[in-house]
C-alpha cells in the first residue's frame, strides 16, 4: 500500500472491505469457516423477527415512548425524512438480537475467522514471520506513559463501565437514527484499535510498556482507526462482517507501519525529536517533521 495512507488510518478500513469482497483467497477460506452458523442463525434469526415484532413493537411503544426525553430526541427530521419513532426503534431492538443470535451459532468460528484473515493477509503479501522486526523507537524522547490501570477502574472493572455507558447512558440516543452508534464508537475506539492490532504487537514480540509508547505516539492515528472501526463493528448484523474486514485493514495498516520500522532500522529514517512539536509545533519544525517521515 502507498505510504502516504499512513496519513489517514481510516481509510484502512474501506482497504479491508475491499479485499474481502474482491478477493476469493481471502474471502473462501473465512467463509467455509463460517457459512454453516450463519445459515443456522439466518432461520432462527429470521423466525424470532416474523413472531415478535408486534409484540416488541408494542413493548416500545408503551414503555420507551411515553418519556418526554426520548421522544425530545427524535422530533427532528433525518436528511429531510421524518423517521417513524415506534418502527425505528423496534427494528434497532430487533437487529440486535439477530445479530446476537448470529454470534451464538458462529462462535468460536467467528474467532477463528479473525485470525485466518489477519494470516491470509500477510500470506497475500508474500510475508514470512520473520518480516516483523524488534520494536525500534522513533521518537528520541519517547512519551512517558502509565500501564498501571486507575484504582477505581481495577475495583469497578472497565467492563462495567462499558455496560453501563452501553446499556442504560446511550440509551436515549440509541432512538435517534446513527447518534447512539457514533457515541458508541467514540468511547470503544482506542480499545477496539488495540484489539485490531493485537496480533501485531505479538508478531513483534512488544512488552506492554512498548505497546503503549507505540500507541501514544500515534494516539490520533489510533483514535481515528478505532472510531471508524468501531462505528463499522456496531451496524447490527452487518458489522459481524466488518469485523473480519477490520481484521484485514487492521493487517494492512501494520504492514505499513512495519515497512517504517524497516526503513528505521535500516538508518534510513532517523528519530525524530517529536516531542518539541506536540508542546511548539512550529512551521519549521513541521516541515522537517515531514521530510523526516519520507
Amino acid at each position: 500500500m502507498p505510504q502516504e495512507l499512513l496519513r489517514y488510518p481510516p481509510v484502512y478500513c474501506l482497504v479491508g472491505i475491499y479485499r474481502l469482497a474482491t478477493q476469493p483467497g481471502l474471502r473462501g477460506p473465512i467463509w467455509d469457516k463460517c457459512r454453516h452458523g450463519v445459515r443456522r442463525g439466518a432461520v432462527v434469526g429470521a423466525f424470532w423477527t416474523v413472531f415478535t415484532f408486534n409484540a416488541q413493537r408494542a413493548f416500545v411503544a408503551f414503555f420507551l415512548l411515553n418519556s418526554p426525553r426520548v421522544t425530545a430526541l427524535a422530533q427532528n427530521s433525518f436528511f429531510g425524512y421524518k423517521v417513524p419513532l415506534a418502527t425505528y426503534a423496534t427494528v434497532m431492538f430487533l437487529s440486535s438480537q439477530f445479530t446476537y443470535i448470529l454470534q451464538f451459532f458462529l462462535s468460536r468460528n467467528l474467532k477463528i475467522a479473525r485470525e485466518r484473515a489477519w494470516a491470509q493477509t500477510v500470506k497475500s503479501r508474500g510475508k514470512t514471520d520473520d518480516f516483523w522486526v524488534p520494536y525500534v523507537e522513533e521518537w528520541e524522547v519517547p512519551p512517558q506513559v502509565d500501564i498501571e490501570r486507575p484504582r477505581w477502574e481495577k475495583w469497578i472493572g472497565p467492563w462495567a463501565v462499558r455496560l453501563l455507558f452501553r446499556r442504560v447512558v446511550l440509551l436515549p440516543f440509541n432512538f435517534v437514527p446513527f447518534l447512539g452508534l457514533a457515541f458508541s464508537a467514540a468511547l470503544k475506539g482506542i480499545s477496539t484499535a488495540r484489539y485490531l492490532h493485537k496480533p501485531y504487537f505479538e508478531a513483534k514480540k512488544m512488552t506492554p510498556v512498548q505497546v503503549a509508547v507505540f500507541m501514544e505516539e500515534r494516539k490520533w492515528d489510533y483514535r481515528m482507526f478505532g472510531f471508524v472501526a468501531a462505528l463499522l463493528e456496531s451496524i447490527p448484523i452487518v458489522g459481524l462482517a466488518l469485523t473480519i474486514s477490520n481484521r484485514i485493514g487492521a493487517c494492512m495498516w501494520a504492514y505499513d507501519l512495519e515497512k517504517r520500522q524497516h526503513r528505521f532500522l535500516a538508518g534510513e529514517l532517523k528519530p525524530a525529536n517529536l516531542s518539541r512539536l506536540v508542546s511548539e509545533p512550529s512551521s519549521i519544525e513541521m516541515k522537517d517533521f515531514r521530510k523526516a517521515s519520507k
